[in-house]
């Protein structure tokens, strides 16, 4: 959801910046030549004739007011969905609130789990509820390794003050080729 933000927040600002220079064009244009019938690039006088037909009930005006109702649900829905995904941490006082992000806590798994002799590579994910880790083994590795790695992020997780303790999935993968 934060990525659909990173994308709506620039259209939405490039819209209405548009139609900021589009009023800001067309008051000029009223300044200049006040006896102009028309818009310079907007038809005002055939929107206002069309408005003053309408009323409260027709079809049209309601359309529009569910229409814009619901962009704006959707548009509260997806701010309320994105928000950040914070790992908390215990604090060392009451007044203090302590949180690191997901992926400072998959670096330091990572880091741990590539220091083993018997990986070669390793990507980890986390996220407040799980971390996920793919370890690439040296070929000939034996199958512990799977639980090696597992001991390993375990002790880490023991070691740090999380506030809620992750699931952790391991799965190792062999590597091919020479060492």
């Amino acid at each position: 959801m934060r990525y659909l933000l990173r994308v709506l927040a620039p259209l939405l600002g490039l819209a209405l910046a548009a139609a900021g220079i589009l009023l800001v064009i067309e008051v000029v244009a009223a300044w200049l030549r006040p006896t102009a019938e028309a818009g310079l690039t907007v038809p005002w006088p055939d929107w206002q004739a069309t408005m003053d037909e309408l009323t409260w009930a027709d079809f049209p005006v309601a359309a529009v007011a569910i229409g814009v109702a619901v962009v704006g649900l959707l548009l509260a829905l997806v701010g309320l969905l994105a928000r950040r995904s914070d790992i908390v941490l215990d604090s060392p006082t009451p007044a203090m609130a302590v949180t690191t992000s997901p992926r400072v806590l998959a670096r330091i798994v990572g880091r741990r789990v590539r220091e083993t002799d018997e990986v070669a590579s390793a990507s980890v994910t986390a996220s407040p509820r799980r971390i996920v880790v793919t370890a690439r083994s040296w070929a000939g590795a034996g199958p512990e390794l799977r639980s090696t790695v597992r001991e390993q992020v375990d002790d880490l997780l023991t070691e740090l003050p999380l506030h809620r303790r992750p699931r952790v999935s391991v799965s190792v993968q062999e590597r091919k080729g020479p060492r």
